[in-house]
């Protein structure tokens, strides 16, 4: 049994984030669902949708929730269905993080939990790691 994946974000943020790490990834390892909440969502039917993907994906070991702003209504959304070891949410959704989670797809919530944190912060830093050389000035538009 493997962790099950509920992206819930604003518009399709969840939905391009989810679309990039498969790319760089070449596959999806967790079973995934993504939930796009636009404004003007009325709260009910949020939450209505985020019921109906939940229990498609708590056939496993609990379901890793990530959402991309705390605070915000897909956040918000997210917390009623906290159920700590078996619904854990993590708010900050971010390239990195995601990867970091689908590359670990047989670890339990609570380590993907963990990962989830470490990749988002980590994978924010200021100016340019010093592994990667800048373009030259010819090509970087003068």
């Amino acid at each position: 049994m493997t962790v099950g994946l509920l992206i819930i974000s604003h518009d399709e943020v969840g939905n391009s984030l989810l679309a990039s790490a498969t790319g760089i990834l070449g596959l999806c390892p967790l079973h995934t669902q993504s939930l796009s909440v636009s404004p003007g969502d009325a709260l009910e039917d949020i939450r209505t949708r985020a019921t109906g993907l939940l229990r498609d994906l708590r056939g496993g070991d609990g379901v890793l929730i990530l959402t991309d702003l705390l605070g915000s209504t897909p956040s918000n959304v997210a917390s009623l269905f906290q159920r700590p070891g078996e619904v854990n949410v993590v708010a900050g959704l971010n390239l990195p993080m995601l990867i970091k989670v689908l590359s670990h797809p047989s670890q339990s919530l609570q380590r993907l939990t963990e990962l989830a944190m470490e990749g988002g912060q980590q994978g924010v830093r200021p100016g340019m790691p010093q592994s990667v050389h800048p373009l030259p000035k010819s090509a970087a538009g003068k």
